[in-house]
């Protein structure tokens, strides 16, 4: 078991706990974070959707970033994976958004370099922004990006134990 599913085998309890929901708004990841969510039996308790944006267009007229930031900074920016994460909850109805962008490599895209993600987390509480910088093949940031983004959703539900 990677770090990944046994970290979402831990969101999935702690969200069925609480009464829940998570959904997705992917676009480097190209939906392995709700596919690693999934993977836990009884996910669909909490598991309320995706949305793959991999295509720029798409993440306005999917998941309701506005076309203006897109315009402005393109589609490797925080602000987009926050509207991401917003667009998720809202569209899939969950009590958490996660939305993901960056750049998996090997080439740079609108001038940002490979293994930069951003990522955003819309909740009861607002939009929480984080920036990463990882390491190694297009492989290798697409999983650390899943795990980030788990960990994101972790640190929010009150950490390991989800308290």
């Amino acid at each position: 078991m990677t770090a990944a599913e046994a970290l979402a085998r831990t969101l999935i309890g702690s969200l069925r706990a609480r009464g829940q929901t998570v959904a997705t708004a992917e676009s480097l990841t190209a939906g392995l974070v709700s596919a690693t969510l999934a993977t836990v039996p009884g996910a669909s308790a909490v598991l309320r959707g995706g949305l793959v944006v991999y295509a720029t267009d798409l993440k306005h007229t999917l998941a309701g970033v506005d076309a203006g930031l897109l315009a402005e900074h393109g589609a490797v920016h925080p602000e987009v994976a926050g509207q991401l994460a917003v667009g998720a909850r809202d569209r899939c109805a969950a009590t958490w958004g996660l939305g993901l962008t960056g750049v998996a490599g090997p080439d740079p895209q609108d001038g940002v370099g490979p293994g930069t993600v951003h990522l955003g987390l819309a909740g009861p509480a607002g939009v929480t922004l984080r920036t990463i910088t990882l390491a190694g093949e297009r492989a290798e940031v697409r999983a650390g990006a899943v795990e980030a983004a788990l960990e994101l959703l972790q640190d929010a539900l009150g950490g390991p134990d989800g308290e």
